[in-house]
């Protein structure tokens, strides 16, 4: 008996979140939901997805000549929210069982793209990324200067973009960065 119960995913998978496995976890299911999921808990001056802010942290992680595992760590940093949707950041941080849960379920994703042995540097320049991205984003989305601004390389499209047409690309650049990094 599989731990707690199961959620449907979009490609019909009954996906444990308390005890997920590497072979349920799916490229589609993933730009799926995040192409459907607003940042900012919705608070956005328009409908912006974390498959979009994904897609930016990638570019960004290109832009500074960062290895492909980084770009694709920055494509997957925040894929357990297609399993477990998000919670904000003052929130998030005083529910250490929920964030238990998310590190226990990104970890099974990077596995399941060969991202499970990120060294600290990785990782650390994954975060770096996504904090950058998110002070970015709360300065032209939200139009809120929360201060202590992080650096870009560039200006990233912030606009509106349909659900599907990101989907599409998601997926595209999980394919091609992956299979870079299974090629190397």
């Amino acid at each position: 008996m599989r731990n707690g119960l199961h959620i449907n995913t979009f490609t019909g998978i009954h996906f444990y979140p308390l005890d997920p496995k590497i072979t349920e976890i799916k490229t589609e299911d993933i730009a799926h939901a995040l192409s459907l999921i607003c940042r900012a808990n919705g608070h956005c001056s328009h409908f912006y997805s974390v498959a979009q802010h994904s897609l930016n942290c990638a570019e960004e992680a290109k832009i500074r000549d960062y290895s492909t595992r980084v770009q694709l760590g920055c494509l997957l940093h925040d894929a357990s929210e297609a399993y477990i949707s998000d919670i904000t950041r003052p929130v998030k941080k005083e529910l250490k069982s929920y964030l238990k849960l998310e590190d226990n379920l990104q970890k099974v994703i990077y596995q399941a793209y060969s991202l499970e042995n990120l060294t600290v540097q990785e990782l650390e320049a994954i975060k770096e990324i996504d904090d950058a991205m998110l002070y970015y984003e709360m300065e032209n989305l939200l139009n809120a200067n929360i201060g202590n601004s992080k650096q870009h390389v560039r200006k990233h499209d912030l606009s509106y973009r349909a659900m599907h047409e990101v989907k599409v690309e998601f997926i595209s650049h999980i394919e091609n960065h992956y299979k870079t990094l299974i090629n190397q």
